[in-house]
This record gives structure tokens, sequence and C-alpha cells, in this order.
């Protein structure tokens, strides 16, 4: 498989990476040092032949006796409780939408006795579903990950679930489909032979821009996966060739557990001090 060599100047960093085609890094080279560091090791012997191919023909080196000068780093404000995203609970945005716009009583009965499925139908499923698969993710703790829930963007959206730890960063979208038969493709999700859904396009929109936000305030690179869950499906066939979204049901989330490799201890927490402050994300 060939791959994409980028260059990543940022803090004080010089560093080479080495790409699949749909830009998952799985490799990268400091410049400087001209250390390489394998992401996925099933890609190691084409990850190490790229970079070092790279670092000898196409890089200058640094003088040892002159290091870069290194960026400032934006800092964000003391954490507060109220900007504190760790206290909040699966769907919360969900929630949040149903508690101030959902139907009242009387509309409720209606809908009920005409057997109209309404907007609010949707929102509950979806929360359900949040809730389930919250409560697999949250069970990864005891790995050594961390675990964030309803994420607020701008627009009025949101990220689902957040997921830190040694194995880097999963943007967790959930789909609750309930007792339906789902196919996954490269850019398209079908339920039960319908019109096709741009799921998997959307995840890793979604994880470009989670990424951009985290490595604005880290110091090192943050990659970050698009992770696709489906609840409550009687089927889930997945025929994606580029494998550039993670599928799973909300039981096999545990999957992610020993994945390792990525981001130190260190690293873990720095990210996830980031991404639990509300500020963060304020203009993502």
């Amino acid at each position: 498989m060939e791959l994409r060599v980028t260059r990543w100047k940022r803090y004080g960093h010089d560093r080479l990476y080495a790409n699949l085609p749909d830009g998952t890094a799985v490799g990268w080279a400091d410049v400087r040092t001209g250390e390489v560091t394998v992401l996925r090791a099933e890609h190691r012997d084409d990850v190490i032949a790229v970079l070092t191919q790279h670092l000898q023909n196409n890089v200058s080196q640094v003088p040892s006796d002159r290091a870069p000068e290194a960026e400032a780093r934006p800092m964000l404000p003391p954490l507060t409780s109220a900007d504190d995203l760790a206290s909040n609970p699966a769907g919360k945005s969900l929630s949040d939408l149903l508690a101030e716009s959902g139907p009242g009583l009387m509309e409720r009965v209606v809908s009920r006795l005409l057997r109209r499925p309404t907007e609010w139908d949707s929102w509950r499923k979806g929360l359900a579903g949040e809730r389930r698969v919250g409560a697999e993710l949250n069970r990864l703790a005891r790995h050594g990950w961390r675990v964030l829930h309803s994420i607020p963007l701008a627009n009025k959206v949101d990220v689902d679930h957040l997921l830190i730890g040694p194995g880097g960063v999963f943007s967790i979208n959930t789909k609750h489909h309930h007792k339906r038969a789902v196919w996954v493709g490269d850019d398209a999700v079908r339920v039960d032979h319908g019109k096709p859904a741009p799921y998997a396009r959307k995840s890793r929109a979604e994880a470009k821009r989670v990424g951009r936000v985290l490595e604005h305030y880290c110091a090192f690179p943050v990659p970050v996966e698009p992770v696709l869950v489906f609840v409550g499906v009687t089927g889930l066939k997945v025929v994606a060739t580029q494998l550039s979204v993670r599928v799973y049901r909300e039981r096999q989330v545990a999957a992610l557990a020993p994945l390792s490799g990525v981001l130190t201890a260190e690293q873990v927490e720095e990210v996830y001090s980031v991404a639990r402050h509300r500020q963060a994300w304020r203009q993502a």
C-alpha cells in the first residue's frame, strides 16, 4: 500500500507523518533526531521504509546547536464546574432538548392515538441509544481510558461520546435502529435497504473537527479516529474497503480497550484536560 508523507511543524516539533490514502496516520519521524515511531504495527515495514527515504533525500536537518523557536501554545482559562464536561451523562444534549422542546401531555396522547411518529420519538430513541453505548464505554475506564459524553459544538450539534486512552482518541457517533438491518459501505449506510445515509462521511468529518480542537491546545499530534456504533439492530453487515471508520454494535466497543501505543499516560491526561473543558469547543 502506498503511504503519503506530510510534514508537521508546530510547538517546536518538526515531524514527517506517514499516512494511509484516507489520511489516517500510521507512523511519524522526528526530523531532527531521525527517530521513527510506528503507530500501526501492521504497516511497520512500509512506515520505516518511506520515512527513512524522506529523511535521507528530502529533509534538511536542523543543526544541533540551533533549536527552532517554540510557538506559543494557546491556554484555556481555569476549569470551573460550569465548564466541566466530565459531569455530562450520556445523551445529555437530547435529554435537555426533550425537556425544553418536548411534547406536552395532550400532544403525546394525540400522537399515540393516531399512531403517528414524531420528531420527539426520534429524540427519545436516540437518547436511549446514547445511554446504552455510554454505559458500555464507561466500563473501559478500568483499562486506562477516559470517556466524555455529549460534547457541545457550535451550531447546536454535539459529539455523542469521546474516548481517550493509550490507543488514541475516538470520536463516537451512536445510531439507534431498533430491530432493523444495517449495511455499511465506505461512504454510505443503508437501513433495511433504504436510501443511503452519509453516516460514514459525517463521522470522518466529525473526527477531523475534534482533532483540530485538541491539537490547537496540545503540544503534540492527536490522532482521532471516527467510530460508528449501531444500537438494537438485527443485523450489521460491513462491506467497507477503506476501513477509515470503525463500526461496532454497542456490545462490541469493548474491542477498543486493549488498543495502545498511540498516547502515553501523560498525553492521555493532557488531551482529557482539554476535551473536558467546554471553552475549548466554543468555536469548533
